[in-house]
């Protein structure tokens, strides 16, 4: 038998033990065979960079359940790839660009192109190696890129198609447009922050009258824009007007007086500037009275040539302040106030999004939407938290057309050509001539498509379609999603439509959404805060199956991961405690072991708490309740094997009776390897090593995971046990509530006139003695209690601890009664803190937080020093 190092290393196992699974293909699953399918398709991470916390949970979490499906004799598929990511790719490319002293535009399209694929291939090769790291067991073989010849042939496809059915057009509406990144952004990739800003109230003067009307706005440069000004017809104020047009300010224009219920009369002046070019309310407001629409702005962010010679080429935030200046030089400024708003940012650079009137292309949501709603409503696909049911229902009931053009050059094309005679062409291969007037000089539309266009098709178009693969016909419909909450709207709701529209069934069976990986005070992690947790650095410090437990561990279902870095040290101790308890085991198998299962009591015990723990693993696992099924195998290995049984063992591995110890051995073998199998799906590295030792020769990974099975669970061992623990625990309690030395020897009496006590005491007499440390353990079936004894009292009796000349009864009640006393003074004083809202919404979080961790452990204090007082 191969014998073990002294010390656990990850670093000396880690790399030999996955390019092994790898080089034996058992990631690899096949398109044809009996077996019945799990397929998971990975959420391609982005290629702008590394992969951070979040991606180290997500794939950890996908990696758990893919090997446990794998040993469980699945066909288990997990699809790898990764995402061009448009806007977030391009913007690194112009920032290397950039501090090259060039651009985009002096390098050319297809220079630009070119250099874009470089990066994406340096960032490849780096998160590709994240990934083996972690341990995940993708299909490398069947790794896809959202711009690979496949997709993008999948792209084209859907496009055309689409195009085709009605369901994609081509118009001129108000969109989200990032200045800085050059593009226009959907609905969902504007993200909404609460920022200090100003409201301006400005005179537009009534025309042939020396009356004006009062506006408010807080961007006031867009008036340059305005072609009209909106009153509610119900306002009072505005009921004798003597005019309904009127001037607008510094541009002279005049401006049609519209009076409509959707102005807020509590709003500012109850007045409202129409500028339908730059705000999308004002651009219905537009369609509804056919006012012109009036862009002012460049694709850069600058004023345009529609705009007054004195304000053209000037930033966005530049002719504010000039627009200001002038109303104020004018006498057209009446005040400027204080006005906290919600301000649109890009999610990629974070930049103000401008409102901005143009010429776009956008996808038909509601007939889509309504049919993804159906599959959650009648349970063809069934979330997990449920609660994000509300949320998804509510999305797709106020969905909007989505906008798919992007001013970018990475992406993919759209397929439409524009002949100059008018024609539009949308094919998949670009077309020879035009079939209109047959002319040549055909050109492609310069945009490319929304990188989630190409990732909606994912769970499909990465199994081959539109051809009709095996791999297709075998392994789609996809059985579950694992992804982050943050992302249900721009990917997960897209993927259930595009799979019901072109698959004509449901891309996964469940979605479970996991919360985000946040600091040990709630906050995001960030750059700008620097609380940020590397998975390399810490993979590299603790080891990738402590990495894992510990994710595993601490995700609960529907919750965020608070984590901190010295959190690792939990799957940390817990690996240690695995190789070292394996090589206490190996240390007393020798050639001389021969296996015999005629089991002892404490040997059913073992075996019975191992078959609940294969229940609530698998429990676990397949309720997406990672946590409880980490914990489950933590409890049951640390707690019951190692902290019990093993100890326990020790005397009969000692003992002369070569059938005492083989007996005892047969039971430690059989026990590792069982929890072994349990441990891989969370700690595929320790548990391969030692399984190399153990093991039946096949490899673990596609060893078959235990099942629960009701014959091996022994209640009457069990029970017995317990109470066995529970006495051990009450002396050890007793010695540590009083401070005396867990060495110290007491004498104990077990007081009871139950059968199963007797039984016990019977039974268990010397491990009592040994783990508790007695001096002397007496049974009595009757009799009065001893003075100056601790008594703990159980279901059916009680244990009686002799304290007599170690502690005075007297003074230690009084000295517990004191410090409760203090105890409750500083309780009282931490809950009147927490109870005033001042503090709970102003201290910092971490303020907040000790506060809270302070009440609780002045109430467990009290609450133990009410046991102690109960039990003298």
């Amino acid at each position: 038998m191969k014998e073990l190092a002294k010390v656990f290393d990850p670093k000396s196992i880690e790399d030999r033990i996955y390019n092994s699974w790898v080089d034996g293909g058992y990631f690899h699953a096949k398109d044809k065979g009996d077996k019945k399918t799990f397929t998971v398709v990975i959420p391609p991470p982005n290629v702008t960079g590394v992969l951070h916390m979040g991606h180290g949970l997500n794939n950890t979490l996908q990696d758990i359940l893919v090997r446990y499906k794998r040993m469980d004799g699945y066909e288990a598929l997990w699809m790898p790839g990764t995402d061009h990511a448009g806007i977030a790719t391009q913007h690194v490319v112009e920032k290397k660009l950039k501090a090259e002293g060039t651009n985009r535009h002096k390098l050319g399209r297809e220079a630009f192109v070119k250099r874009t694929w470089q990066v994406k291939e340096e960032h490849h090769r780096v998160i590709t190696s994240q990934l083996k790291k972690i341990g995940a067991s993708l299909d490398w073989e069947r790794e896809r890129f959202t711009l690979d010849e496949g997709l993008s042939k999948a792209v084209k496809e859907v496009f055309v198609s689409m195009y085709k059915e009605g369901l994609i057009y081509r118009g001129k509406y108000i969109i989200n447009y990032c200045p800085r990144c050059g593009t226009a952004l959907a609905n969902d990739e504007v993200e909404y922050e609460e920022k200090d800003g100003h409201l301006w109230h400005i005179k537009y003067q009534f025309k042939g009258t020396d009356e004006f009307l009062i506006i408010a706005t807080t961007r006031p440069e867009t008036l340059l824009g305005d072609t009209a000004v909106a009153i509610n017809p119900d306002d009072e104020r505005y009921k004798n007007v003597p005019s309904d047009t009127l001037i607008l300010p510094l541009v002279g224009r005049e401006l049609k007086l519209i009076r409509d219920r959707y102005v807020a009369m509590d709003f500012g002046t109850g007045a409202l500037k129409v500028t339908p070019a730059h705000d999308p309310n004002d651009f219905m407001l537009a369609g509804k009275y056919d006012l012109e629409k009036i862009n002012i702005l460049n694709p850069d962010g600058t004023i345009n040539d529609n705009a007054p010679a004195a304000y053209r080429g000037l930033d966005r935030l530049a002719a504010r302040d000039k627009v200001v200046a002038d109303l104020e030089a004018q006498g057209l400024l009446v005040q400027k106030d204080k006005h906290r708003h919600q301000v649109g940012h890009c999610y990629r650079c974070n930049e103000v999004v401008e409102p901005y009137y143009s010429d776009q292309w956008f996808v038909k949501m509601q007939p889509l939407a309504d049919k993804a709603l159906a599959a959650v409503k009648d349970g063809s696909i069934k979330l997990y938290p449920d609660r994000w049911v509300g949320v998804y229902n509510h999305w797709l009931s106020t969905i909007k057309d989505w906008c798919i053009s992007r001013q970018l050059w990475w992406g993919h094309r759209i397929p439409v050509w524009y002949c100059a005679c008018g024609e539009i062409i949308c094919e998949k291969e670009a077309p020879a001539k035009c079939p209109k007037c047959g002319g040549t000089d055909l050109k492609q539309d310069e945009d490319v498509l929304d990188t989630w266009f190409s990732s909606w098709l994912w769970p499909f178009s990465t199994l081959g379609w539109p051809d009709k693969t095996e791999a297709l016909k075998r392994f789609y419909p996809t059985d579950v999603l694992v992804t982050a909450y943050d992302i249900i709207f721009f990917w997960v709701a897209r993927m259930i439509m595009a799979g019901l529209h072109f698959m004509k069934e449901v891309p996964f069976k469940d979605v479970y959404l996991h919360g985000l990986v946040r600091d040990k005070s709630g906050r995001k992690m960030s750059k700008s805060l620097g609380n940020g947790i590397d998975p390399l650095e810490t993979i590299d410090e603790y080891g990738a199956d402590a990495f894992r437990f510990t994710l595993a561990f601490l995700t609960s279902m529907g919750q965020d991961v608070l984590l901190d870095k010295e959190m690792f040290k939990i799957g940390f101790k817990f690996a240690n405690k695995i190789w070292n308890s394996t090589r206490y085991i190996f240390s007393y198998l020798d050639d001389s072991y021969k296996a015999d299962d005629a089991f002892d009591e404490k040997g059913r015990w073992i075996l019975s708490r191992l078959a609940n723990a294969v229940k609530q693993v698998r429990a676990g696992l397949d309720g997406y309740r990672y946590d409880e099924a980490a914990q489950a195998l933590y409890q049951f290995y640390w707690n019951d094997f190692c902290d019990w049984y093993i100890e326990l063992s020790k005397k009969d591995l000692k003992s002369d009776n070569a059938a005492v110890k083989n007996r005892t051995m047969t039971v430690l073998l059989t026990v590792l390897r069982e929890s072994l199998k349990l441990m891989h799906p969370f700690m595929p590295y320790i548990s391969e090593e030692i399984w190399s030792t153990v093991g039946d020769g096949k490899p673990l990974i596609i060893t078959a995971m235990p099942v629960f099975t009701a014959a091996q669970v022994d209640a009457s061992a069990e029970k017995k046990f317990a109470l066995m623990q529970d006495i051990v625990q009450a002396i050890r309690n007793a010695k540590a509530n009083f401070t005396i030395p867990r060495e110290k020897k007491m004498h104990v009496t077990l007081r009871s006139s139950d059968a199963a006590w007797k039984s016990v005491f019977d039974a268990y007499r010397g491990d009592i003695a040994i783990f508790a440390v007695t001096e002397e353990l007496v049974f009595e079936s009757a009799g009065e209690r001893k003075d100056g004894a601790f008594v703990k009292v159980l279901e059916g009796g009680e244990v009686n601890v002799d304290l007599t000349g170690i502690v005075d009864m007297k003074a230690e009640r009084a000295r517990l009664e004191k410090e409760k006393t203090a105890l409750a003074a500083d309780l009282a004083a931490t809950k009147k803190k927490l109870a005033n809202e001042n503090f709970v919404s102003r201290a910092k979080p971490d303020a907040v937080e000790t506060e809270r961790r302070k009440e609780r452990e002045f109430s467990e204090k009290i609450a133990r020093i009410d046991d102690v007082l109960g039990a003298l």
